[in-house]
């Protein structure tokens, strides 16, 4: 029984370092962690410069694993550290930690991939709780919420917009198609330009030439303006409606953060928030 008690108190006490940033030694940690993963990432910047390459490559390539091994027993230590592993690592962050030790590994048995390791980059989004920016965090997760209950409309929205393309798309090919040069070959190349000019991108690359479709290609274009307003009133409207206060604490079973304030349980799993 005591070493039982001895282990949870292990646990919790790395859980409380390596999830929080409400003690200075949680948020040590973080801040190192947050200085490895820029470092590392400059690491794989610089190794893709030749000059670098040529001069420094085998330092850069022991750095690389040194920050490779360092990210592999922090993140078995996450593991470790919370009560249910398998939810943490099939998390937004889990699978981010997971990814940011993979590629070099992976580089032994396939060349080039040890360039995926930017993808740490991901991992600083931590920088808004370990930093308690509290504004930031509040409003991702309202953005992250105002999207989730946006999602049906938007789908309707690019559903609509996909219907939309294609009709303009065929109608141009059938104005421009048979135009020399007009780059119109063909509906599904029609379409492409139809999407390129509804959202304002326009490359240049395809062009209407006759009169009557640089008249829709004008439409088009003042429709752009129109249709890109459309999902954001859509997600500024749920933001409105979802906009609540959030803390940084971290459940110890599935590893999810974001929950209010005066929250006693996990709103993802039910577990509750606090031991004791």
């Amino acid at each position: 029984m005591p070493a039982q008690k001895l282990r949870n108190t292990t646990k919790e006490k790395l859980h409380e370092i390596i999830f929080e940033a409400d003690t200075p030694a949680g948020k040590a940690f973080d801040v190192a962690l947050l200085v490895a993963i820029v470092a590392s990432v400059l690491v794989v910047i610089l190794e893709s410069v030749k000059e670098y390459q040529e001069q420094y490559g085998d330092f850069l390539y022991i750095l690389e694993w040194i920050f490779t091994i360092f990210f592999t027993i922090e993140y078995i230590l996450r593991l470790y550290s919370v009560y249910k592993p398998l939810k943490y690592s099939t998390s937004f962050f889990g699978i981010i930690d997971l990814l940011a030790i993979l590629p070099t590994y992976l580089s032994l048995f396939i060349s080039g991939t040890q360039t995926l390791l930017v993808i740490r980059i991901l991992r600083l989004l931590r920088v808004f709780r370990i930093f308690k920016l509290g504004h930031f965090l509040i409003e991702g997760d309202v953005i992250l919420r105002s999207l989730k209950a946006s999602r049906a409309k938007i789908t309707v929205f690019l559903f609509f917009i996909l219907l939309m393309v294609t009709i303009i798309g065929s109608v141009m090919y059938i104005v421009e198609g048979g135009q020399e040069n007009s780059g119109f070959t063909s509906i599904p190349r029609s379409i492409y330009w139809a999407i390129v000019t509804l959202t304002t991108v326009g490359y240049g690359d395809i062009t209407p030439t006759t009169e009557i479709g640089q008249l829709l290609s004008a439409l088009v274009m003042i429709l752009g303006y129109a249709v890109l307003a459309v999902p954001t009133g859509i997600v500024s409207a749920e933001m409105i409606k979802t906009a609540k206060k959030t803390t940084t604490q971290a459940c110890r079973y599935c590893g999810k953060d974001g929950h209010d304030d005066d929250a006693m349980h996990c709103k993802y799993c039910g577990q509750k928030l606090h031991p004791g």
